[in-house]
């Protein structure tokens, strides 16, 4: 279910069921062809979380898409910066690193539309989880956190379209 779902349906009933399954297959068709293409799956999902840190319109998704994008291109560059001052520092050299890191994506809750301070964590967390710098490595980061934003624009969209359609019905006494 998405967010902006204020009331969810009973557990047992059918709109449970139907919004239940809508998300499920919708995750499942972008993991599959994740994986086939030997993506990592759980690439895939970091987009997905960084879609529900915002607004679900198609310029929400854009823009919690591009605050994802952003940290995962700060995170390759924090990760050159530590490893240029590791030989100097040792393991201290992950503090002033991720000081300047926290200060830029903080700083940008000042500027909107980019001011989802949230969706830069997961874009943060993907680079570190991968570790190898470089703008290959962030523009397939991207692509793959990417399918998994649509995806998630995409269930959010079938369950907005089922509770429209799927009115709950009033019982008579």
């Amino acid at each position: 279910m998405t967010s902006e779902i204020k009331a969810a349906p009973a557990p047992t009933s059918a709109r449970f069921t139907m919004l239940t399954l809508a998300a499920a297959l919708t995750a499942a068709m972008p993991a599959t062809a994740s994986a086939s293409l030997g993506w990592p799956v759980w690439v895939m999902f970091m987009g997905w979380v960084a879609f529900f840190t915002r607004g679900h319109s198609a310029s929400g998704a854009f823009f919690s898409y591009l605050c994802l994008v952003i940290g995962i291109a700060l995170g390759s560059g924090a990760a050159l910066a530590v490893g240029a001052l590791i030989p100097l520092i040792g393991p201290l050299a992950f503090s002033p690193v991720v000081f300047m890191v926290a200060i830029a994506v903080v700083s940008l809750r000042a500027l909107p539309p980019l001011n989802n301070v949230p969706a830069y964590f997961p874009g943060l967390n993907t680079f570190f989880a991968h570790l190898e710098p470089g703008i290959l490595v962030i523009s397939e980061l991207a692509a793959f956190s990417g399918l998994g934003s649509f995806a998630a624009w995409i269930a959010h969209k079938l369950q907005t379209q089922i509770l429209r359609t799927q009115r709950p019905r009033k019982t008579e006494t």
